[in-house]
């Protein structure tokens, strides 16, 4: 495979290799590790991928299809974790924005990037984490200077297209919000044309005091393509980030978000939906720790399964010792519209604290036949109740998204998704 960014750094290169003997040693997590119990990697094991993409450089891709409606600032575009600098758009970066692929980032000044970049998977469950320190390619380094208020969105884009080989591809991602700071941040992943590509991804999204982040983030890989993702948040003494996000593609496609609220006053609120299909496998992990006193948290998450489609909610809340004041909520609710669809939600609540607000639920059913025997009685034929009791179900996690055009469109892509919808997008 080509030679990685920054090698050459001991530092680096010692933290790479000590990650690839760890995951060599180690392998990939089975059936007796908790965290991934709902999620076997037995078919995976037995796949073979090309480390990386030659020619990811030159490969066709349409970027005007992948635009996003109201999200016209700065954007940055990897194709298989290479940066695409044809595709991207960073000239005349706003005041207070450092906009860089981790490529440059590491031969400008890698210093600043030490602490990020020597971290791995500490344990057998971020198997693919540590794969990811020791061959990532490339990535996002985005920093907002304290006071910086950005208000065009910047445009992450991701994209996998069709090659000979399957490959295997890494992405890094450091996100850094000064005291003070605001951005709205949008991470697609688009797969376009069908392709089995392995991608994995791990971002640490910092927010120091203060700052504010809005993360809206809509998956669509091909789909029988595999995506992993790690994302690592800490919040700040008043910080706030806000995340939406939306799962619909990929065959295997899981996302772990661990955040600890490490800040007094701190505020972390998720919304999202996953929608597998097929013989989908889409597998959402929250790890919420709330640190300090008087922080929040609020989780919103729907999940719909069709088909043989598989979907896995992991969502667990800790309020450490003297975390008083803490105020956490998490809520889950699945519809299932197939005998043979199956969902498993598993919502986890520790307190070690006193004077907390602490609540969380997880449902799995099928859809209230009270309202679609209403919506039939008003003239409304059954496929078409079933779809608009179906599409109000899942736009609930997105009706407190201030961005109108983007909210309406994540709601057009989850519609496309859903049954009766009429289309296959």
């Amino acid at each position: 495979m080509a030679r990685l960014p920054g090698a050459g750094l001991a530092w680096l290169d010692a933290a790479r290799r000590e990650q690839l003997e760890a995951f060599v040693r180690d392998g990939l997590p089975g059936a007796r590790n908790e965290a991934w119990k709902y999620t076997a990697l037995r078919a995976l094991e037995r796949r073979a991928f090309l480390a990386g993409d030659a020619d990811a450089a030159s490969r066709a891709v349409d970027i005007e299809a992948l635009r996003l409606p109201g999200v016209d600032g700065p954007r940055l575009v990897f194709v298989h974790g290479v940066f695409r600098a044809d595709l991207s758009s960073l000239d005349a970066l706003p005041e207070g924005l450092s906009l860089r692929p981790l490529s440059q980032a590491l031969v400008e000044d890698a210093e600043p990037l030490r602490f990020f970049l020597s971290r791995g998977g500490e344990a057998s469950a971020d198997a693919f984490a540590r794969l990811n320190a020791a061959f990532a390619t490339d990535g996002m380094v985005l920093c907002v200077a304290p006071g910086a208020q950005i208000d065009a969105p910047v445009h992450l884009l991701q994209v996998g297209v069709p090659a000979d080989d399957d490959l295997a591809w890494h992405a890094r991602h450091i996100v850094e919000l000064g005291e003070g700071a605001s951005l709205t941040l949008v991470e697609h992943h688009a797969g376009v044309g069908a392709h089995r590509h392995l991608g994995t991804q791990v971002s640490d999204v910092v927010l120091h005091a203060r700052s504010k982040l809005a993360w809206i983030g809509l998956q669509e890989c091909a789909d029988e393509a595999l995506l992993i993702r790690r994302d690592r948040l800490r919040l700040d003494a008043d910080a706030q980030l806000r995340l939406h996000a939306l799962e619909l593609g990929g065959g295997l496609a899981r996302r772990e978000l661990d955040a600890e609220l490490r800040g007094e006053g701190a505020r972390l609120d998720t919304r999202g939906a996953f929608v597998p299909r097929g013989r989908q496998h889409l597998d959402t992990r929250l790890d919420i720790r709330h640190v300090a006193k008087n922080t929040a948290s609020d989780a919103l998450w729907r999940g719909v399964a069709d088909q043989r489609g598989r979907g896995v909610f992991h969502g667990a809340i800790t309020v450490a010792e003297g975390a008083d004041g803490t105020d956490a909520a998490l809520s889950n609710k699945n519809l299932l519209l197939s005998p043979h669809a199956e969902i498993d939600t598993q919502p986890v609540l520790e307190i070690y604290a006193d004077e907390v607000m602490a609540a969380h639920g997880a449902t799995v059913g099928q859809l209230d036949e009270r309202s679609l025997f209403y919506l039939r009685s008003r003239g409304i034929p059954v496929d078409a109740a079933r779809a608009l009791l179906t599409q109000a179900f899942c736009r609930a996690a997105l009706d407190d998204l201030d961005h109108e055009a983007l909210r309406e469109y994540l709601g057009q892509r989850l519609v496309a998704r859903l049954p009766g919808s009429g289309t296959d997008a």
